[in-house]
């Protein structure tokens, strides 16, 4: 089956909105608006608006939030609901990162109810999962992974995990300048798409979107998306720079 590719640009908490509108203006000149990938930003939350403002209605590229609150609305400080999201105009949000999980605590069960809040306004999940290298170095890489792919995505249609994003991210790759090697990415996703088979069907497992991240670079992204079941990738620090992610984009043609 044919996905499309996306290639997603994480921020995290980086680019407030002057440098934001900086990189896009850059980034128009890079010519990726035609190729066909679905792109996407996910700035801090304070960037949002001044990266749609810059965007002023292109088509051509999505935005989404780097996390999402699973309550509505009330008095919880500091979070953000889906509804904030939806007025906003973002289509994307990512749940699970794996700093979320070891700077916040987030576990599977709670990374679920955050995806079904997404999912209930209209968002779509780009769901983190990854294991440690001391889990890959004790053998416990499908155990990790196959949990992380049962628990938060528990409850769910087969419907509505084919419509979402799985963004797998070893955690001893991301922003450590070491990759997983294409042989290795590969063989995770492969597992990934197994279990969501496993679990949700074939024709879930054909259409959901595996994404590899963790020091993903224009050097390494050929390659590791030319693998059959990587349908692109989630960029962290080679996605502050203009020239870089447009790049990646290019090298999953």
């Amino acid at each position: 089956m044919s996905r499309t590719p996306i290639i997603a640009a994480n921020w995290k908490m980086n680019m407030g909105p002057k440098e934001a509108k900086d990189f896009l203006a850059a980034f128009k000149n890079e010519n990726t608006c035609e190729i066909a990938v679905d792109k996407v930003i996910v700035p801090p939350f304070v960037t949002i608006p001044a990266v749609m403002e810059a965007l002023n209605g292109c088509k051509c590229i999505g935005v989404g939030a780097q996390d999402v609150s699973d309550r509505d609305n009330g008095a919880f400080t500091g979070e953000i609901s889906t509804t904030m999201l939806n007025e906003l105009g973002c289509t994307y949000v990512v749940l699970g990162h794996s700093e979320r999980r070891q700077y916040h605590g987030e576990t599977n069960a709670y990374i679920n109810k955050k995806i079904k809040k997404a999912l209930a306004a209209g968002l779509i999940p780009i769901y983190c999962i990854g294991e440690t290298l001391e889990q890959r170095q004790g053998g416990q890489l499908e155990a990790v992974l196959g949990s992380q792919v049962k628990e938060g995505l528990e409850g769910l249609t087969a419907e509505q995990v084919a419509g979402l994003v799985i963004a797998y991210e070893p955690v001893w790759a991301i922003g450590t300048g070491v990759t997983a090697s294409a042989e290795d990415a590969q063989s995770a996703h492969a597992f990934i798409r197994s279990v969501v088979a496993d679990t949700f069907g074939a024709e879930a497992a054909d259409k959901v979107r595996l994404q590899y991240g963790g020091s993903v670079k224009p050097a390494n992204a050929k390659e590791l998306m030319s693998q059959p079941d990587i349908d692109g990738a989630l960029v962290g620090g080679a996605a502050l720079k203009p020239d870089s992610f447009a790049a990646i984009i290019k090298a999953s043609l």
